[in-house]
């Protein structure tokens, strides 16, 4: 939506009636155009990866809107540790960008942080992004419907392996999801293992269909190394 004054760009501070300028949009970290519907990592032809067809998510389908890296990183940075709730809808507006023809789900349940993660940062940044989307899109929020059980440690301070086992049996769910389509939104995806454990629990509470909802996808340094061969053989 355009403003009725000229505002600044984002990321260049360049005059524009958006958020972003037209040139900043355009340069944003955009997925692998072939990649796995399931992890979001490059594959051949979209065809879901052979780590997927070994160890399948739990999740039915995963969209992300960019890739973790600069400058959609230090945007997420901004929201989560300087409190800048500015970004959040930007963020939004990121996803919502490449939900066109996404199938839209019953309900939305953001990603939650522990009481005293929460106390910590004083807002959930998932949350936050969810507010916008839900608006957007019409989609109720279930911000209340899983509760973080378990104070984890920060999954960016553990190795791919870890962060597996430091998510089990780190969440509940205390609603009624029956016969529901559900959406679990969160700001980045790295292993998935936040996601696919909280996954299973929506399903233990009849969710029949889950798709996963994150801003960003972080890209292990093969599958980047990967996605940047392909970019180049496109040139």
């Amino acid at each position: 939506m355009q403003t009725l004054f000229p505002t600044n760009c984002l990321l260049c501070l360049a005059d524009c009636e958006s958020d972003l300028c037209r040139a900043c949009r355009e340069s944003l970290p955009q997925l692998p155009s072939e990649h796995c519907s399931l992890c979001l990592l490059p594959t051949k032809d979209s065809c879901i990866c052979g780590n997927c067809l070994k160890h399948p998510p739990v999740w039915t389908q995963a969209l992300a809107a960019l890739q973790y890296v600069f400058p959609i990183d230090a945007m997420i940075h901004s929201l989560k540790y300087q409190g800048n709730l500015t970004v959040a809808p930007i963020l939004a507006n990121l996803l919502l960008a490449k939900m066109n023809h996404c199938p839209l789900p019953d309900v939305i349940i953001p990603v939650p942080l522990h009481p005293i993660k929460l106390q910590e940062r004083g807002f959930n940044q998932a949350l936050e992004i969810s507010r916008h989307i839900s608006r957007q899109i019409n989609v109720p929020l279930l911000p209340h419907a899983c509760v973080r059980t378990r104070d984890t440690f920060s999954q960016t301070e553990l190795s791919w392996k870890k962060r597996l086992t430091n998510m089990q049996n780190a969440f509940e769910c205390t609603t009624s999801l029956a016969h529901k389509q559900v959406a679990l939104l969160d700001d980045v995806m790295t292993s998935g293992a936040t996601l696919n454990e909280l996954d299973k629990v929506v399903r233990k509470h009849g969710a029949t269909r889950v798709s996963v909802w994150v801003i960003a996808r972080a890209m292990p340094s093969s599958a980047l190394i990967k996605a940047t061969e392909h970019h180049q053989t496109m040139l």
